[in-house]
């Protein structure tokens, strides 16, 4: 079965080189001439079609989910490849997304390069690259966005942009940084009510200037607001650094895509760590350094942050950026899996709560949506760095025994700073209430280098990855109700854990590091599917369909989380080789 499952893939590949062959001589390709483009409005977007994938995790409230049916738990034993492109031809890490619109595919390779395709055969409808800055390294881009006619996202030397869907034509332009600052946008943008929010990564050198969430006209490309993640002297959470002066405040940066309730209009976007990590060196192990691992809920209209939870002070680069999950639930925390409970909740009640595994740590927090109350907690895989959280506030505290307070102090730390959780993401399904996530069993060997603020160290301390004392399977998904807060299964193995989608058909499409993408049963984890494709599916999978049949699509190709989570099972040997792959029934 595997051979013909190969033999397959080889064939279709040679397909589609010879469709790419005739593109490049320029023969007719758009197959959207029989049907005009129909627009992209925010009411699509906050309701998007089955049939479309139109954004990062598909809708605005992060779920990953797709109620798409056809392939499901009885017949995805039949699944195949359809078509298969290759991507990447500049270097660089393949941790993309594709859109999905009205039968058009949109990719995005590293190097600011942009291409549609027809997404029944992927035969290619426009491509589009910018030009490079010189000495510019490809930036990661894990989404892009769409709206009215336009394609938008942020150029490798900080240029907002807009390119027209149909054509590949440069419609707008922006500029939110200086070219050369550190401080690219990696996660990529999401549409809140016609407004483009995006958040970035930003180095020391980058200055915390550079520590911003910036929202833009989604038709003009005009900026709105721009909200800052480091305060500045006399602004609330000043103190909270102690004598750190501003320019020594590095870091606190917003590096994933935010989620957005329309209702409650307000974007909920999660930080990252300081730099450098241990707080003994910046204003002290006692100081909160706001915003850092925090989540923010900023006003959609004004980016004034309404409320702040912070998940846990860091000293070991245990960021918590990752996606938060905005779900209406009822509320009812199981005590024998569920150690931090808030007093105050009444078990069964409704809520609107976000919610998920927003931070390496691997730790499940539930927060009402509207003012930021701690609702629950729980751990998953396993964590040394927090004895406990207050149920009543809230308040986390940092295990004693993990805290640096000098050079050159070694610790094992865990999970280490690959995760546990990281940018991998995990799924939400509405019909069961369960929330997948795949995570992996690392640790790290943690020692201090500097008792000095030296931005040229990074992050203040040196790591070796282990894998997590007492298991040899470094990666897993867990299914966890979104109500109880209980574990439903666990699925372990070897390898490294990707990113998955849930969907209507009962199903969980995941990835891992050895190249072999899955279908699991959502109600019992057990693998209905397994086709090797050579490479750490390191993109984010999708499923669409286009005239009533169902498609999923994902990307292989190198990342910074596959590579450690790989290192860790030295007998695997996928390859690099970054290709988008599409699969159907026959």
């Amino acid at each position: 079965m595997k051979r013909l499952l190969l033999l397959s893939f080889i064939a279709a590949s040679l397909l589609f080189v010879t469709r790419g062959s005739a593109q490049e001589e320029g023969r007719p390709t758009d197959v959207r001439t029989t049907r005009p483009f129909v627009p992209v409005t925010d009411e699509m977007l906050m309701k998007p079609s089955p049939s479309d994938w139109l954004m990062w995790r598909r809708t605005q409230d992060g779920s990953g989910y797709s109620p798409l049916s056809q392939i499901n738990r009885n017949n995805v034993n039949q699944l195949r490849m359809t078509w298969t492109r290759g991507m990447g031809a500049v270097a660089g890490t393949q941790e993309g997304t594709p859109l999905v619109y009205s039968g058009v595919m949109y990719l995005r390779d590293p190097g600011d390069a942009f291409e549609a395709l027809d997404a029944r055969t992927g035969d290619v409808l426009w491509q589009y690259r910018r030009t490079m800055p010189d000495n510019a390294r490809s930036k990661t881009s894990r989404t892009m966005a769409i709206w009215g006619t336009t394609i938008i996202d942020e150029s490798t030397d900080h240029q907002m942009f807009a390119i027209d869907a149909r054509t590949g034509q440069l419609a707008w332009e922006t500029r939110i940084l200086d070219a050369t600052k550190r401080a690219p946008a990696s996660g990529g943008p999401l549409i809140a009510n016609g407004k483009v929010v995006v958040g970035r990564q930003c180095q020391p050198d980058a200055t915390s200037d550079s520590c911003v969430i910036t929202a833009l006209d989604a038709k003009t490309g005009r900026e709105l607001w721009r909200t800052r993640t480091i305060p500045r002297p006399g602004e609330p959470g000043d103190e909270t650094w102690g004598d750190v002066p501003l320019e020594q405040r590095w870091h606190v940066g917003t590096w994933m895509v935010p989620s957005y309730d329309p209702a409650l209009n307000l974007i909920f976007v999660g930080t990252s760590v300081t730099i450098p990590a241990p707080k003994f060196i910046l204003g002290g192990n006692d100081k909160q350094h706001l915003y850092h691992n925090s989540t923010l809920a900023l006003d959609a209209d004004t980016g004034r942050i309404v409320w702040h939870y912070q998940h846990v002070v860091d000293h070991w680069d245990l960021d918590h950026p990752f996606e938060r999950l905005l779900v209406d639930t009822s509320v009812a925390p199981d005590s024998r899996e569920v150690p931090w409970i808030n007093p105050k909740v009444k078990p069964g009640e409704q809520r609107r709560v976000i919610t998920g595994i927003p931070g390496k740590t691997g730790l499940v927090y539930t927060l009402d949506r509207r003012t930021g109350e701690f609702l629950w907690a729980r751990p998953t895989v396993y964590q040394n760095v927090i004895s406990r959280i207050d149920g009543a506030t809230g308040a986390v505290t940092v295990n004693p025994e993990a805290l640096f307070t000098a050079i050159n102090q070694q610790k094992l730390i865990c999970p280490g700073t690959n995760g546990g959780k990281n940018w991998p993401a995990g799924a939400y399904n509405p019909q069961s209430n369960t929330m997948f996530y795949p995570l992996q069993n690392m640790c790290m060997e943690a020692t201090t280098t500097i008792d000095k603020r030296d931005p040229s160290k990074v992050y203040g301390f040196s790591s070796k990855y282990v894998i997590t004392p007492g298991t040899d399977k470094v990666g897993s998904v867990w299914a966890i109700s979104v109500e109880t807060g209980k574990t439903l299964w666990k699925l372990e193995q070897r390898a490294g854990m990707l990113s998955l989608v849930a969907t209507g058909g009962g199903l969980i499409f995941v990835g891992d590091v050895a190249g072999h993408f899955k279908a699991l049963d959502d109600r019992t984890g057990k693998v209905l599917w397994d086709a090797n494709l050579g490479a750490p599916i390191s993109g984010y999978p999708i499923t669409y369909a286009v005239n009533g049949k169902q498609f999923v699509a994902v990307s292989t190709g190198p990342s910074l989380v596959a590579g450690a989570a790989a290192r860790m099972t030295p007998e695997l040997h996928p390859s690099n080789a970054s290709q988008m792959f599409v699969f159907a029934l026959p």
